[in-house]
């Protein structure tokens, strides 16, 4: 076990990764999840893979490439998402993240023949390369009668998943966030899947338990919030003690630009705090051998 078995790092967009991470890279970030999506589709993989190569100076690696599109409803997204599968070599990594896909505004269980035929085939080409396939477990709004963009937020379609496309290396990319806002307590779920988590997302969530037993959660007003870590309700040496102890190894990349208070021009200052945070909940950002 080792120190750096478990990596703090942050997301950064795949198309603007080599002018973005020379710029916060002193600041000890240890990791890189690239994403693309929300309008960065197919890029130039060789030249970008060259240009951050030399813009970490061995300094990070890269923990996951990652394409946020929905593979079910679009096909060109599926396309893309075999891109980055195929490119992702170039990055030195092998898990590429996104979202399983929904047919929105149908119930998540609908979506089950398409995921099977999209997925089955995505998750063999991933394998045949050496590659993990981690779903950010994100509701995107989404309801159980009434998907949105990602149908891989629930134990329950998990499990129906795994059912359908047998494979150790489709799996999760995990965070406490978007369990809080369903109302789970994330470390219970944490222990019973850990060895389907392949890489995470650093990001927390307050919940505002009075308006919660006030209005309910059909009220209409606001009861959880995302949180850049540290600023939330999550106990992280928690997470990280489970995660140790499940024999986890990978990274943890802060996922930023939703925190209401550390925005806009606190943005990266609360993303330098949450990466010390989240190193002084792992131990430290010194590894200290044991004398022999």
């Amino acid at each position: 076990m080792s120190l750096l078995d478990i990596r703090i790092g942050t997301l950064m967009p795949i198309d603007k990764a080599a002018s973005h991470i020379p710029q916060i890279l002193h600041h000890g970030f240890e990791s890189f999840q690239l994403t693309g999506g929300w309008g960065v589709g197919s890029v130039d993989f060789q030249r970008i893979a060259g240009e951050v190569r030399t813009a970490i100076e061995g300094k990070a690696v890269i923990s996951s490439i990652g394409y946020f599109g929905n593979p079910l409803l679009k096909p060109d997204d599926a396309k893309l998402f075999g891109e980055y599968i195929d490119n992702a070599h170039l990055f030195g990594c092998d898990v590429v993240a996104g979202f399983a896909g929904a047919l929105d505004g149908k119930p998540v269980m609908d979506s089950m023949p398409v995921f099977k035929r999209v997925w089955g085939d995505l998750t063999k080409r991933a394998k045949d390369k050496g590659l993990k396939i981690a779903f950010e477990n994100c509701d995107m709004q989404g309801w159980w009668t009434s998907a949105r963009y990602n149908v891989a937020h629930s134990p329950t379609f998990w499990e129906a998943m795994w059912n359908e496309v047998p494979g150790d290396n489709l799996g999760i990319c995990w965070e406490p966030c978007h369990q809080m806002v369903s109302l789970i307590d994330p470390i219970p779920q944490l222990r019973k899947y850990i060895k389907k988590v392949f890489t995470m997302h650093g990001k927390d969530a307050t919940i505002d338990w009075h308006t919660l037993r006030e209005s309910g959660l059909r009220g209409g007003k606001q009861y959880v919030y995302h949180r850049t870590p540290g600023f939330g309700d999550t106990n992280w040496t928690d997470v990280i003690s489970v995660l140790r102890q499940g024999g986890f190894k990978g990274c943890i990349d802060i996922e930023g630009w939703h925190d209401p208070v550390y925005r806009n021009e606190l943005e990266m200052t609360g993303q330098v705090h949450a990466l010390n945070y989240l190193k002084q909940c792992r131990g430290g950002s010194v590894f200290a051998p044991n004398p022999v």
